[in-house]
């Protein structure tokens, strides 16, 4: 039996996310921001371009708290799988991790409409895998079904088409892109129709939703690349902010290349790079502000020494907003 069990962990982590997310994101534009205050039972369905990044980013946005749906065999260690759990991620098994997991994914979705009747929010990637790319693939069925039979158990879940795109997929501090298309509700697929019709007529739906805000760019077009995600600075911005963009960059080289070099002899043919990447600066960020303060204090026995904690941070940002946009 599914049950929501309060802890600390997810909203200090959605806390963290927040303050350290101009950091780590140039500027995120988005079409309709008044649609992160929308509130449950609501199903946020997108497209998946960057792992469990989209995820994050999504969640930090959204006013409300969001249920994350991921890959089941992340689940396979216990420790882990209990850690997920703790903030808000639930399982999702395909084929190829095995057919006996399936069965699991009927107490995702029984979790899923105990989440909706709270008048929560569910996140699911559509596309059912992830590909770093600025195009929509076929959508699988396992929205519509979770819809669906919400909607048959009357469950007034509406689904929201959200699209990603980012400029990046390998470097750090990203231009993203969010827009949403209309939502669907029970009323707008025919009822009289076999399920296996509603579904495709559900597909047809959501997929011509998400084809609105999704990119679709070739990998070696570099020019519409710049000509959709880059965003110039104005030439003031330049001036005042390359001086601390330039002791950002030397400042935080002795934390980035480390995670780098090991982020890319770890995942560097996959498509999970960016997000682990990423991660691991979350993950050491705070440490590594902590140690240089500490640092300072120990050589100066200056309380100012403490101001590392917001002049760093700044320093970071200053070099996000100057440096190349697009991977080469």
């Amino acid at each position: 039996m599914f049950t929501a069990k309060t802890n600390l962990l997810y909203p200090c982590l959605k806390i963290y996310v927040r303050l350290l997310r101009p950091v780590f994101c140039r500027i995120i534009i988005i079409d309709k921001p008044e649609l992160l205050k929308q509130k449950g039972p609501l199903l946020l369905a997108a497209n998946h371009p960057n792992s469990f990044l989209d995820a994050v980013i999504l969640d930090s946005l959204f006013e409300q708290s969001i249920w994350s749906l991921a890959r089941g065999d992340v689940f396979k260690n216990k420790i882990i799988g209990r850690i997920l759990k703790a903030i808000k991620i639930l399982p999702v098994y395909r084929v190829s991790e095995g057919v006996e997991n399936l069965s699991s994914n009927y107490e995702t979705f029984d979790a899923c409409k105990k989440i909706f009747r709270d008048n929560g929010v569910v996140l699911i990637f559509s596309e059912g895998i992830c590909v770093n790319e600025w195009h929509l693939r076929p959508l699988k069925k396992g929205t519509a079904r979770l819809v669906i039979s919400s909607w048959e158990e009357d469950i007034p879940v509406k689904v929201l088409p959200v699209c990603i795109n980012y400029s990046s997929f390998r470097s750090f501090g990203k231009n993203l892109f969010i827009s949403f298309g209309d939502s669907i509700a029970e009323k707008d697929l025919p009822a009289t129709i076999s399920e296996g019709a509603r579904i495709q007529a559900f597909n047809n739906e959501l997929r011509q939703q998400l084809e609105k805000g999704v990119y679709e760019i070739p990998k070696d077009d570099l020019a519409l690349q710049k000509k959709l995600l880059e965003r110039k600075p104005s030439r003031l911005k330049k001036a005042l902010l390359v001086i601390p963009a330039f002791a950002g960059c030397i400042l935080h080289a002795p934390l980035y290349q480390p995670l780098k070099r090991y982020t890319l002899k770890k995942a560097a043919h996959n498509d999970h790079y960016d997000s682990i990447l990423t991660a691991l600066l979350f993950i050491f960020y705070l440490p590594y502000l902590l140690l240089l303060s500490l640092l300072l204090y120990y050589f100066t026995h200056s309380l100012s020494s403490f101001f590392c904690l917001l002049l760093l941070p700044f320093s970071a940002w200053s070099y996000v907003q100057l440096k190349p946009q697009i991977d080469s």
